[in-house]
């Protein structure tokens, strides 16, 4: 299967299907479906189409396992490995842990805390990131946790037709590097540095299906714009995390066991909860990623590798 899917062609929907939008900008709850089964082509096509209008999707009452959670993904393309620097579950290749510790198993002391701060598109510093994500929920605690996502389309959108035209030019580069004030742990260096990756993508990257055009705003990874003074690049992508993230782009999600989060990784970003470090609740959920395309921007350039290959549905040793 190609890693960049053509747009769905959506025929009848089925009756049991409903989409409910959670917010105006992003977010929508997808009912109606049993997951652990095979979806029909309309079905999937409908699904698709959702996502692509709505940018993340949200089911309930969804308990799959590791091997349902991969089915269910395999309908929307190819499976990477499950992350192509962290690794992945034993047993299940194409399934990435996202455990309460993962965080503090990287890294130790404060880092600096900004609005921004967390945001990310996942694993952009790969020539071709992801195009979408899925995470299911599994371990929950009774409050806090949530996770929220933003709308880049409309972050785009929302910024002045002058500005628009300017970042319409520029690039930035994207890596792994520490937050910002926090040192990283042995674990980290060594992943790093064992499979670095390193890349050069638009600012605005161009929708493959929809044609929209989205900030490629991942404040985490992204940390330069290429060719403009330190200062002035410091200070650009301050504005412009700040304004990807105002809430009128968001949709924040109470997760409950068996939720399941299913993401356009090509038109949002998203954060992880921090508050659950605050409280001793467990909290475990699994993320499959779906093989993507390199990004283009505006003047049709695409995006350019530093370090390491790209990310692919065969990247396992």
């Amino acid at each position: 299967m190609s890693a960049v899917l053509e747009k769905p062609v959506v025929g009848r929907q089925p009756a049991s299907l409903s989409v409910q939008p959670l917010s105006v900008h992003i977010g929508a709850e997808v009912r109606g479906l049993d997951l652990r089964r095979p979806l029909d082509a309309d079905t999937v096509a409908h699904v698709r189409a959702a996502l692509l209008q709505w940018k993340v999707l949200f089911f309930r009452d969804q308990p799959l396992d590791h091997a349902q959670q991969i089915a269910f993904a395999q309908q929307f393309g190819d499976l990477t490995v499950g992350h192509p620097v962290f690794g992945y579950v034993d047993g299940f290749p194409q399934i990435y842990s996202v455990g309460r510790d993962r965080k503090k198993a990287r890294f130790n002391g404060p880092s600096v805390a900004r609005p921004w701060s967390g945001w990310h598109t996942d694993v952009t510093a790969a020539i071709n990131p992801p195009w979408a994500s899925i995470l299911r929920g599994v371990s929950i605690p009774p409050y806090g946790g949530d996770t929220q996502w933003t709308n880049l389309v409309a972050a785009y959108k929302g910024l002045s037709e002058p500005l628009r035209r300017f970042i319409d030019t520029l690039r930035g580069e994207h890596r792994f590097t520490p937050p910002e004030g926090a040192q990283a742990q042995g674990y980290f260096n060594d992943k790093v540095k064992a499979r670095p990756l390193v890349s050069e993508h638009p600012l605005v990257r161009v929708h493959p299906e929809t044609g929209e055009k989205a900030l490629y705003s991942s404040p985490t990874f992204l940390k330069r714009i290429v060719g403009l003074a330190p200062r002035e690049s410091e200070q650009l992508l301050a504005l412009l995390f700040e304004h990807s993230v105002r809430p009128e782009y968001t949709v924040r999600f109470k997760w409950e066991p068996g939720s399941l989060a299913f993401w356009d990784n090509r038109a949002t970003a998203h954060l992880a909860p921090v508050d659950i470090f605050d409280t001793d609740f467990e909290r475990q959920l699994y993320r499959v990623t779906l093989v993507g395309d390199v990004p283009v921007g505006p003047d049709g350039r695409p995006s350019s590798a530093i370090e390491g290959e790209p990310v692919t549905a065969h990247t396992i040793e």
